[in-house]
């Protein structure tokens, strides 16, 4: 069979991708590596995706999304792409256990966090250890928090913490923020936010939620235990495009899209987290879904009217 399209990932951008492929009436299939959900998956409660005035969790968000998909007819395979190869005026897909063929490929492959690695991080991770701030700064407030990290990311979201908490401790590694002059300002200036440097976190320690985490001197080599309600970590995000070609990447190896979600691959598209320049939200990751599957579509007419006029 040769899909109309085929969606890498099943996250927010993937799904709703899905959703408005079936929709307009073509033969679509998602493939993912994993799970369906992506990283929304990790939020427990998301309080700002639209039409939910009392949040939903990240899981029955995507089960919603997959009930969508399968009511339009979306094929969903679970199969980790390895290939993205032009065959003819289509693409072949080479997975590890199947492969496919389609006239266009829509990219929501999406980007991972990097973690510490650390003690109680998986352990604690949506109980108190978060990814994103803009997500889950509200259910902190008047708490205690710790802020890993010392780039923009790290800068911007402790900054957006400190509406909501208490006191936010940002711990960054070496002695001075990589960050960008006028957002280490801002930091300064915030009764709120205080500075830990030449730190790291050793574990995070808490019961049924975080409590406190440990840290180490990176000059001294001695432990501190610090009191915290929750540990906001960004240590930077790693895109899912290993298997990519190179010329639709850019040096940090995330997909280069126009605002039609077009790749420099004609036929190919890109939707959520894997593009360069992505709001890494739910809400944002669904509209580049949509956008993207509209384009496709476009692609997809033409061809078809090119071929079998």
């Amino acid at each position: 069979m040769i899909y109309d399209v085929i969606i890498i990932g099943a996250g927010p951008a993937g799904l709703s991708a899905g959703i408005y492929s079936g929709r307009a009436g073509y033969k679509a299939l998602i493939v993912e590596k994993i799970g369906s959900g992506g990283q929304m998956t990790l939020t427990d409660v998301i309080e700002n995706y639209p039409g939910f005035e009392d949040g939903i969790t990240g899981f029955e968000l995507q089960e919603k999304m997959v009930k969508q998909c399968s009511k339009f007819n979306v094929d969903i395979e679970s199969d980790e792409v390895l290939t993205i190869e032009k065959k003819n005026s289509g693409f072949y897909i080479k997975c590890s256990n199947n492969n496919y063929e389609a006239i266009s490929v829509i990219i929501a492959s999406g980007a991972r966090h990097r973690t510490l690695g650390v003690k109680g991080e998986k352990e604690f991770a949506s109980r108190g250890v978060s990814y994103c701030g803009t997500c889950d700064a509200p259910f902190f407030r008047d708490k205690e928090v710790v802020v890993v990290g010392g780039g923009d990311s790290a800068l911007t979201e402790a900054l957006f913490i400190a509406k909501f908490a208490k006191t936010v401790k940002i711990v960054h590694r070496k002695s001075q923020f990589r960050a960008a002059f006028s957002l280490v300002k801002q930091a300064e200036e915030n009764k709120k936010i205080s500075f830990i440097f030449n730190s790291v976190v050793e574990e995070i320690k808490g019961d049924i939620s975080v409590k406190s985490v440990i840290l180490k001197d990176t000059l001294t080599s001695s432990f501190t235990e610090l009191k915290a309600d929750g540990a906001f970590i960004f240590v930077g995000l790693d895109p899912n495009g290993d298997f990519l070609p190179s010329e639709i990447l850019n040096e940090k190896k995330y997909v280069i899209t126009n605002h039609k979600m077009e790749t420099p691959l004609k036929g190919i598209y890109a939707a959520g987290d894997i593009r360069e320049d992505a709001f890494r939200q739910v809400v944002c990751a669904s509209s580049d879904g949509a956008t993207a599957a509209f384009y496709a579509g476009e692609f997809i007419d033409e061809f078809k009217g090119r071929v079998y006029k």
